[in-house]
This record gives C-alpha cells, sequence and structure tokens, in this order.
C-alpha cells in the first residue's frame, strides 16, 4: 500500500490522463508528473490501480472514442485523431481488442436504448474493459 503522499502523486497522474487523453501522453511524461522514475511509477501506478499507466490511458482514448462513435456525426479516422491516437489501424486494432468489435461496427450499432439509461449507470456499463 502507498504511503498518503506517493498515492497523491500516482492519482495526480492519473489526473492529467484523464484530463489530457487526446495530448501526447507517454510514460515518461507521466512519470514527471509524479516525480518517480520511469519504472517505478509504471509498477506503483499497476500496483494501485490494476493497470499499466499506457493501458489506462488507451482505456481514457478507447471510453471517448465510443461516446464520439455513438454520436455518429464523425469517421473512424476523425475519431481516432480526436482521442489522440497516431494510426487509425493501431486505434482500430486496440478497440476491436477491447470492445469486442472495430469502431466501425460499434459506429454503426443502434444505441437509441442507451437513452433511457440513467447517465451514471451507462457510464459504468460503457467503461472499456480488457477481453
Amino acid at each position: 500500500m502507498a504511503d498518503p503522499a506517493e498515492l497523491a502523486l500516482l492519482r495526480r497522474a492519473r489526473d492529467a490522463v484523464d484530463r489530457a487523453y487526446a495530448e501526447p501522453l507517454d510514460v515518461p511524461a507521466l512519470a514527471r508528473v509524479a516525480h518517480m522514475s520511469v519504472g517505478h511509477f509504471a509498477r506503483r501506478f499497476r500496483d494501485e490501480f490494476g493497470e499499466t499507466p499506457y493501458a489506462y490511458l488507451m482505456t481514457r482514448r478507447i471510453e471517448r472514442a465510443m461516446a464520439l462513435l455513438r454520436r455518429g456525426d464523425l469517421s473512424v479516422a476523425e475519431v481516432c485523431m480526436e482521442v489522440g491516437a497516431t494510426s487509425v489501424g493501431s486505434f482500430s486494432a486496440r478497440f476491436a481488442e477491447v470492445v469486442g468489435m472495430p469502431p466501425s461496427a460499434y459506429r454503426g450499432l443502434d444505441h437509441s436504448a442507451r437513452a433511457r439509461i440513467p447517465a451514471c449507470v451507462a457510464k459504468r456499463a460503457d467503461r472499456p474493459r480488457r477481453r
């Protein structure tokens, strides 16, 4: 278990991902936010939050991409760039790995039933999970 000061630094880095997921972020940059070495930061982040910093960043990006794809007014390539991914192919592969279908198939689904679900429930249900 992390001491309170270290946990606060780890949360600061996690919050940075939540705020700036679409910007170019990498583990060394996040380690600097937490004032830790890259190796120590990566180990402590995984210990505290259950996934690596990179996996957490990709989860945030995919979560936002899901919301943009549900809207339906952007292409998959536009969504890819909007969430900070640089390669449509890599983004689509990761999206399919996490969501279980490619982004184009997800975009084509009927999401109208989701409007009747309370936002707090939908947010939890929509959280991407590694398969």
